[in-house]
Formats: structure tokens, C-alpha cells, sequence
């Protein structure tokens, strides 16, 4: 899509000055050492005393459904809040190719330390090391904890677990359960819980959406809640809250994330004073079922899996009308293979995606518009033969097939980059803490882990071992400490947020305009996709900051949402939804243009090597950017959390 760029507005110049609540908390010691020394050091709760606390999970993916089950085992009581009519249909469940985990069942290399650097230099250097070796540590923990559960994963001939390789490693780390990993380990999370649900140690509140945090005293001390079915809006108190409510791709509108997917509890959350760090890190996944029409309204995500044995390529000739198989291998171009020949059709996303788009714009795609590259499997399956294939990819090949009519055996994929992931979200420390205490933010929800750019397979990781591992010990070290008085609904913080949330919800109902609030939505993701999508520029981004405050206008001045808030009304929902994407819009352009390089999966054109690859500036921008709200968006106030690197030198990234 082309748009006509319009003059350049001025845009302000973020504020920004060191806050003491911008404090890691990163524990001395050895990186190897940190976390056995802090989960040591950290106090504890007695067991006995453990049913006195109470802690709120929002969402129940892999992040918030293992959060809930664990704390809930040990002895918390736990309120569950999910907006799914079941627990077990959170977005997690689509995930498809796999969990990355230090195992070295292969004997191939591959190691504790040798994960922490590959995640490290996947995100582009732009990760907290301490964070990130933790992740890597307790993968190998993940995977005994999930078999003890009963998740499926594949198993070679033998019996052993079995692995395959994702993109940005070179070797073999990643365990699977064909192309439905996330819902297996989806079920293993779903029935610790349940089984807490039913011994009345959560209590699980599914048709809920959170809509506020209670900030009481300076911590988090509950959410505020909609009914979707009845519309009721009460409140919930707890000791402590855990935001697990996943990513903000449907910013962009067109997405492979699930339509329900929002920002809304970690956006209210940093209204209330949560920072949020690095909101234009967005991932755009290359493998993807490309856009066929107006008509859509989400993408499909085909998995990186299938990279392992499918081959990418496109014509040598730009705007070869020919049908794949009448172009000999001679005319084709593997520019994957051919461009960073050590990694080939498994290079990291951000640079996979790039390197699409690259050729498109070249005039060599295929298909409808151009938009799209071929994913061939004819070498795969004359060397491993077609059964094997079936065996590997046989119900993602399917899906393939149901949603283009083409069969995929016989002729090559077409895929072309889709929005997928984000690695911002809310800043934490590294007890996965926020700048609001008693607020705990885990899985996509928080910015933690994966720098700039997200590997394959890491996702499932990083909610695991927050759910299983991390959080359960950082919020009892949090409860163990003390000073929490009792509070009630008659609490005056309790009241102004109940009273903010139904103020809102009926604002929506009373615009009564003209436009529908997918008609916005639809709008913002143009906008979004076209200056703040796979690359970037200056002149875009200020072109993108002075329309997306005109849409926002709009917005509350034309929206119309029928129906009433005292039942079921989508709607409503989706109201409140979209006007909570338009702010995080604005933000996401903000940092984007204050952070004038290239790094993972933000690429800003002016910011590129001669051969068109990522070009980072180590020297001014080697931190976290971490925004504050103070009542616009456009005037947030940027904190910087610099990045120190002790254990990785920093290096321009390479794949070739």
C-alpha cells in the first residue's frame, strides 16, 4: 500500500531524566550464580500462612494458567480472571512449532550458555543478560515438568524426546508436539489448574474482562471487572496482581494473533503508573498465509517449523508469470539460502522478513499483488518421502489447504510477513515487577526477554518459566515482606476506579456517531502497518503522529455502539478495545522516532549497513526506553534503563 506522505509535523521531544523506580534489581554475583543466589536470599512465606494472602491472575495462557496452578499449590488463595469462555482458549493454545530448551539431546553443541547467547543475539543486543540466562536456565526445567504432566511432545524411535531447529540456531534445541505444541502445553497448564479450581484454590472467573488496576497506598491492590455476559462492574482485592494477558499485534488490526487479543489490561495498568518499555519493538513473523483481501480481518501464522525441511524462494525474473513448476531450478532464486548462506531458510525472523519484502519490492513476489514468496517442500519430500513429511507438518499442511484451496504436497506454499509478536510491554525487574508495587506482569505481557526480536520457539518458554518458576518465588518474596493493611470495596481508590470504568463504558454508548469501531480499528491499522510496520522513517513517523491524534478525535466524536452495557454487547467490548490501541498507536510512533536506529525488528531506513541489514547504534541507544503516562501519550516521559553488557560482547549481528 502507498500513501502520499503529507509535511512533516513537529513532534516533542521526549522528556527524560533517571526515576528511582527504574531500579532492576539485578542480584551481584556471577550471571551462572544470580538466580540460585537470589531465590536463596529472598524470604519466604510459611506454609501455614500462605492461605492469609491472596493474589489476582489475569489471563490463564501459559504465563497466568501456570502462575494460578503454582500459587495455588502452594498453599495462596487465587482469583482467576480470563475474557475467554474458557480458561483453555487462551491465545496460547496457537502456538505451533515448539519450545526451545538447553536439553543438548542431540549432542550437537548446544548448552545453558550457548541458548543465553543465541537469545541475546537474536534480540539484536538489546535484552537484560541477567533476564535473559535466567530463561535459559530454567528451560531445561520446563520440559521435565511438562512430561511430568503428560504434554505429548514428539519422540524419535527410541523413545527420546524429540527436537528440531528454529530459526537463529544452529542446532537443534526445540521440542514439539507436531505443529500443536501450544496446545498441548496449553492442556498441561489448563489441568494443573482445573485441578486447583476444583480443590477451591482458585477461583476462576471466566467472561471477565479487566478493565482498571486499584492503586492503594502506591501498590496494586486489585483490578476492576466487567461481566460480558451481564455487564456488571465490581471490584476484586488481593495482596498482590499478576498481568499475564499477552501481546498488542492487533494494533496493526491484521494480525495472526486471535481477534479477541488486546492491550487493554497492561494500557489501564500504565495509566495507573506502570511504565511501559519499548512499545515499537513488534515482531513481524515471514511465515505467513498472505492477505488475500479487504475482507479480512486476521492472518494465519504457518508455522517456523516448517522452515526446517520447505525451501524459500522466488523468480530470478521480476514478474515471471509462470507457474512454479515451470520454472527450472536455474530461474529460481533461494535468497535466503544465497544471502546468509550459515543460517540459510532458518535465519531470525526480523531479518527473514526483511529479506521478503526485500524481493517483493523488487517486483519478484508471487501471487495475488505480488505480496508473497513460495515455501517448497519438492526436496523434502523426494528425500524423506511424503509420509514422513505428513508425519512432521501433516496438520498444518491441512489447514494450509482449507484456507487457500491448494494443495501443498503438490505445489509450493505461498507465505508472505504478517504481524505476530511483540517484545514490548510493560518494564519489570528482575523480579518480573513493575514500576507499581504488588503489580506483576508475565509471558508476552512484559518486555523482558527477547530485546528487539523474539526467536522461534521462545515464547512458550519465557510464559512457562515465568508461570512455574519465576513469579512464585518473586511474589511470595514480595508477600513475606509485609506491610499490606486490610482494604475493602469502601476503600475511596476502590470506588474512584469503579466509578472511572462505569463513567467510560457509558461514554462509549453516548457518543451514538456514525462509524462502527472496526471501521477505526481498520483505519489505525493502515496507518500503523504502512509507517510504523516492517520498516520505518523518520518522515513517516511524524506523518503517522499527526493522523493517529485526528483518528483518536474521531474516534469520541463519531464512534457508535448500539446496544446497552447491562448485557452482551461486543460491540461495547471492542470499544473500549480499539480506544485503548489508538494511545498505545501514538506511543508505539513516539519511541519508534525517538529511537533513531535499526535493531531487531525496528528498522529505520536511514539506519542500515550497505547491503541493507540492520544498523544499530550501541554508542546512544544501548537501553531500555520505558515511558510514563502523565495523561497523553504524547507528552509520556521517557526513562532510559541502560543495558550493560558483561558476559557478550557486543557485536554487529551477522547470519551470513
Amino acid at each position: 500500500m502507498t500513501t502520499e506522505i503529507k509535511p512533516q509535523v513537529d513532534v516533542r521531544q521526549p522528556v527524560e531524566y533517571t526515576d528511582a523506580r527504574l531500579n532492576a534489581n539485578i542480584p551481584a554475583g556471577p550471571i551462572e550464580q544470580k538466580w540460585s543466589k537470589h531465590k536463596f536470599e529472598m524470604k519466604l512465606v510459611n506454609p501455614s500462612n500462605r492461605r492469609k494472602y491472596t493474589v489476582i491472575v489475569v489471563g490463564t495462557g501459559l504465563a497466568g494458567g501456570a502462575a494460578a496452578a503454582t500459587m495455588a499449590e502452594m498453599g495462596y488463595n487465587v482469583k482467576a480472571f480470563c475474557y475467554q469462555d474458557s480458561a483453555r482458549r487462551a491465545h496460547s493454545i496457537a502456538a505451533q512449532g515448539g519450545i526451545n530448551a538447553a536439553k543438548n539431546y542431540r549432542n550437537d553443541g548446544d548448552s545453558v550458555y550457548r541458548l543465553f547467547y543465541d537469545t541475546i543475539k537474536g534480540g539484536d543486543f538489546r535484552a537484560r543478560e541477567a533476564n535473559v540466562y535466567r530463561l535459559a536456565e530454567l528451560s531445561v526445567n520446563i520440559i521435565d515438568q511438562c512430561v511430568a504432566q503428560g504434554v505429548p511432545f514428539a519422540r524419535e524411535y527410541s523413545g527420546y524426546l524429540d527436537n528440531r531447529s528454529f530459526g537463529g540456531a544452529q542446532v537443534s534445541r526445540t521440542f514439539y508436539a507436531r505443529g500443536q505444541t501450544g496446545q498441548q502445553l496449553m492442556l498441561g497448564a489448563y489441568q494443573a489448574l482445573s485441578r486447583q479450581v476444583a480443590a477451591g484454590n482458585v477461583d476462576l472467573n471466566e467472561r471477565t474482562e479487566m478493565l482498571d488496576v486499584i492503586v492503594i497506598d502506591g501498590r496494586a491492590r486489585g483490578i476492576v471487572t466487567r461481566d460480558m455476559i451481564t455487564g456488571k462492574i465490581e471490584s476484586h482485592l488481593a495482596d498482590a496482581v499478576v498481568l499475564a494477558t499477552g501481546g498488542y499485534s492487533n494494533v496493526f488490526y491484521l494480525s495472526t494473533n486471535a481477534k479477541g487479543c488486546n492491550v487493554t489490561a497492561t494500557w489501564r495498568a500504565h495509566k495507573r503508573g506502570a511504565f511501559f518499555a519499548n512499545p515499537c519493538y513488534t515482531q513481524i513473523h515471514p511465515t505467513c498465509i498472505p492477505v488475500s483481501g479487504d475482507h479480512q480481518s486476521k492472518l494465519t501464522l504457518m508455522s517456523e517449523s516448517l522452515r526446517n525441511d520447505g525451501r524459500v524462494w522466488v523468480p530470478l525474473k521480476a514478474g515471471d508469470p509462470r507457474s512454479p513448476d515451470k520454472i527450472p531450478e536455474e530461474e529460481r532464486d533461494y535468497y535466503l539460502e544465497r544471502r546468509y548462506p550459515s543460517y540459510g531458510n532458518l535465519a531470525p525472523r526480523d531479518i527473514s522478513s526483511r529479506a521478503a519484502k526485500v524481493v517483493c519490492d523488487e517486483g519478484r513476489g508471487v501471487g495475488p499483488g505480488g505480496l508473497g514468496v513460495y515455501l517448497d517442500f519438492t526436496a523434502a519430500i523426494k528425500r524423506l518421502g511424503e509420509s514422513t513429511v505428513r508425519e512432521r507438518y501433516g496438520n498444518l499442511f491441512d489447514m494450509y489447504e482449507r484456507i487457500t484451496g491448494e494443495n501443498p504436497y503438490k505445489v509450493p506454499m505461498r507465505i508472505y510477513p504478517a504481524v505476530h509478536y511483540t517484545m514490548g510491554g510493560l518494564w519489570v525487574d528482575y523480579n518480573l515487577m513493575s514500576t507499581i508495587p504488588g503489580l506483576f506482569v508475565g509471558g508476552e505481557a512484559n518486555f523482558s526477554d527477547h530485546g528487539a526480536n523474539r526467536l522461534g520457539a521462545s515464547a512458550l518458554m519465557q510464559g512457562l518459566a515465568d508461570g512455574y518458576f519465576v513469579l512464585p518465588a518473586t511474589i511470595s518474596n514480595y508477600l513475606a515482606q509485609g506491610g499490606l493493611e486490610k482494604v475493602d470495596s469502601t476503600h475511596s481508590a476502590v470506588k474512584e476506579a469503579v466509578q472511572s470504568v462505569t463513567a467510560q463504558t457509558q461514554k462509549f454508548l453516548d457518543i451514538k456517531g456514525t462509524r462502527t469501531v472496526d471501521s477505526f480499528h481498520r483505519e489505525l491499522g493502515k496507518i500503523m502497518w504502512e509507517y510504523c510496520g516492517m520498516s520505518r522513517t523518520d518522515e513517516g513517523l511524524r506523518y503517522a503522529l499527526q493522523r493517529i491524534p485526528e483518528l483518536r478525535q474521531q474516534f469520541w466524536s463519531d464512534l457508535r455502539v448500539l446496544g446497552s452495557s447491562d448485557d452482551l454487547n461486543q460491540e461495547l467490548e471492542k470499544a473500549g478495545r480499539v480506544a485503548d490501541f489508538i494511545e498505545l498507536a501514538e506511543l508505539m510512533c513516539l519511541d519508534a522516532l525517538e529511537r533513531a536506529e535499526s535493531c531487531g525488528g525496528h528498522f529505520r531506513e536511514e539506519s542500515q549497513t550497505p547491503d541493507g541489514e540492520a544498523l544499530r547504534n550501541d554508542d546512544e541507544y544501548c537501553y531500555v526506553a520505558a515511558w510514563e503516562y502523565t495523561g497523553e501519550p504524547s507528552k509520556a516521559v521517557l526513562h532510559r534503563e541502560t543495558l550493560h553488557f558483561e558476559n557478550i560482547h557486543l557485536a554487529q549481528r551477522s547470519y551470513k
